[in-house]
C-alpha cells in the first residue's frame, strides 16, 4: 500500500482500519497500534516505526498519558480522535514530514465520507455545546 498525503489515500486508510478492526474482533486479536501496524507492513513494521508512530500520535493528543503500542484501540465510529491522529502519525513517518504537513480537512473529510452516519470529526465543541 503505498502512502500519500491525499483525501483519496485517507478513505483507502479509514476503511482498512476499521476492516482491520472487524477482523481483529473476530479472530479475538487485540486492535492496537503495534498489530495494526504488522498486519499492514508485515516486517516493515520494526519497534522504531511503531515507537515513532505512537509518540507523534500522543503528542497530537496532548493526553496524559502516551499512546503505547499494545493499548487497545476504542472502536473508530464512536472515537476516532485517536484513530485520526494514528493516522496522521502513520502518514508523516511513511513519508518524513512534519504533522503540520498533514492535509488535517483530507483526513476529516475522508473519515465523513467513510463513516457518513457518525459525527464529523472536526465539529466544534463549542458550538455543539452552544445548541
Amino acid at each position: 500500500m503505498e502512502i500519500q498525503n491525499t483525501q483519496e489515500c485517507f478513505v483507502q486508510l479509514w476503511r482498512k482500519l476499521e476492516r482491520t478492526r472487524r477482523l481483529f474482533g473476530a479472530l479475538r486479536k487485540r486492535f492496537c497500534i503495534r498489530q495494526v501496524l504488522r498486519s499492514w507492513f508485515g516486517s516493515e513494521a520494526t519497534d522504531d516505526l511503531i515507537w515513532e508512530v505512537c509518540r507523534l500520535a500522543s503528542l497530537s493528543l496532548d493526553e496524559d498519558n502516551p499512546i503505547c503500542g499494545w493499548d487497545e484501540l476504542p472502536p473508530l465510529s464512536r472515537y476516532p480522535r485517536k484513530h485520526r491522529e494514528l493516522l496522521r502519525a502513520l502518514v508523516a513517518v511513511k513519508l518524513g514530514i512534519g504533522m503540520r504537513k498533514v492535509n488535517l480537512k483530507a483526513i476529516d473529510k475522508a473519515y465523513s465520507i467513510v463513516f457518513s452516519k457518525s459525527t464529523p470529526i472536526n465539529v466544534n465543541k463549542k458550538a455543539a455545546e452552544c445548541l
